[in-house]
Parts: structure tokens; sequence; C-alpha cells
């Protein structure tokens, strides 16, 4: 393939990562990976066509594996104040809750089974904490 044909899929790879879809940083890689095997075809090295796609496929790999994931977490990742689930948020719970017992809650628009997994009895009315989520159980402490 001549140099500019990888060039030409370098760009379109790029653009489609950055401007139609989002997958996550693999045509990023796959779009230097063409650049980079039509960069090393143009220095006139004589490479065959098994061979270019070797150099492409090959560097793709490496990338991908060795750079993907540290740039799209530092891109993309991690998002200040962005909570997952329920965990930390506060309920008041319908029924006074023993040690160990549980009861079904409505909350945050769907019914949850409530389970008091402290050594405390956490009574009716009273703001408890939610300690962590299993499926839909909300763990109390």
């Amino acid at each position: 393939m001549p140099w500019w044909g990888w060039l030409i899929i370098g760009a379109i790879l790029f653009a489609s990562e950055l401007l139609i879809v989002d997958a996550a940083f693999y045509l990023v890689f796959l779009g230097a990976a063409a650049i980079i095997t039509g960069a090393l075809v143009w220095l006139d090295l004589g490479i065959v066509v098994w061979a270019q796609w070797l150099i492409f496929g090959g560097l793709s790999l490496f990338t991908m594996v060795l750079f993907r994931r540290k740039l799209y977490d530092k891109l993309r990742g991690n998002i200040p104040d962005y909570k997952d689930g329920p965990g930390g948020d506060f309920i008041v719970p319908a029924e006074a809750l023993e040690p160990g017992a549980s009861c079904r809650q409505e909350f945050r628009g769907t019914t949850w089974t409530v389970v008091n997994r402290g050594d405390r009895v956490i009574e009716s009315g009273i703001e408890a904490k939610i300690h962590s989520v299993d499926g839909l159980t909300l763990i109390l402490k």
C-alpha cells in the first residue's frame, strides 16, 4: 500500500474517534499506528505489503496495551464528585431495624431491601447512612 494510503486511513480513524463515534480511544491508537506505518513506508525502507500490515497490527496492539488505559483515564476517567450508586447517601427507615433485620423501603423511585448490618437498632424516622449496596439491597450500619 502506498504511504499516503496509510496516512488517509490514519486520518479517517482519528476523525471517526474524535467526531463520529466514542470508541474509548481504540480508534485513536489504530489511527496512530496507521500514520506511523505510513511514515515508515514513506522512508522507502523497502517494506513489503504483508510486513506493512504486520507493523500496523503490532503497533496497534502494543500502543493499546501499554498506553490506552492510562491516557483514557487521564482524559476522561476520574470525574471529580461523581458518585456511582447510592452508597454514602442517607435514608430514613420507615420502621425500626434490629441488627440483622431487613425491610422493604422505597428510595429514589424504586423499592429496595434495607438491611441493618450494624450492632445497634436503627430507629424509624431517624436518618441512617447507606454503607454499601449489594444488588437491590441497601446495607446500613
